[in-house]
């Protein structure tokens, strides 16, 4: 799978207890609305599920024209054909970078530390993500990162960036205006009433990146 020259929009993230029960149905939503990359993010040992979903996810993003990502796995993004996120105890960037080959989208987390992004593009990454700004409920224990972060890596190191933890319509326009190109999204996206619901989100989202 190619890597887009510039990494820009809705970065849709799954959550496999919010989505219980309309796992499909609200991932086509969102993919309807508009995403850029859409991360397949699931901590079980269930590896046969796992490969199932991922799977499901890949025709849905080949129709859609998503890239999609698999989260702390890069075996089952190779199996697969895709691109890969990794945390910083999920193994080496290099050596995933190695595995997945030179076009395809592997993704770093690097905290609030700038020293973390700048191994990160030594090591091959394609985009570099920061987080959490807001209270969030997918990594409550997280330290929260100041927003002046966001310039002082865009003055540094010329890789797109994500940026995540408790994004929403209504708090994410400051992420942007110091230099978000990825807006990495769960509850705000996902934890809707409606699929219809999950596509406005998403185009509402895309709509205050065009603005920018």
């Amino acid at each position: 799978m190619s890597r887009p020259s510039k990494l820009r929009g809705l970065y849709a993230i799954t959550d496999g207890q919010l989505l219980a029960g309309r796992f499909l149905a609200y991932v086509e939503a969102a993919l309807d609305g508009g995403v850029t990359l859409l991360q397949y993010r699931d901590k079980s040992q269930d590896e046969s599920r796992r490969l199932r979903e991922a799977s499901e996810l890949l025709k849905l993003c080949e129709r859609y024209k998503t890239q999609l990502i698999i989260n702390d796995d890069a075996e089952l993004a190779a199996r697969l054909g895709v691109g890969a996120h990794l945390g910083q105890t999920d193994g080496s960037l290099s050596g995933a970078r190695a595995l997945l080959g030179h076009q395809a989208i592997v993704g770093a987390t690097c905290h609030g530390r700038l020293e973390l992004a700048e191994q990160a593009k030594a090591d091959g990454a394609s985009y570099v993500a920061f987080g959490r700004f807001f209270n969030s409920l997918t990594k409550p224990d997280a330290p929260a990162v100041p927003l002046q972060l966001l310039e002082q890596v865009r003055a540094k190191i010329n890789l797109p960036i994500a940026v995540i933890g408790g994004i929403t319509l209504d708090n994410a326009a400051p992420l942007i205006e110091h230099g978000a190109d990825l807006l990495a999204v769960v509850n705000g996206l996902f934890g809707a009433d409606s699929p219809a619901q999950v596509t406005r989100r998403a185009r509402a989202f895309n709509d205050l990146l065009a603005r920018s």
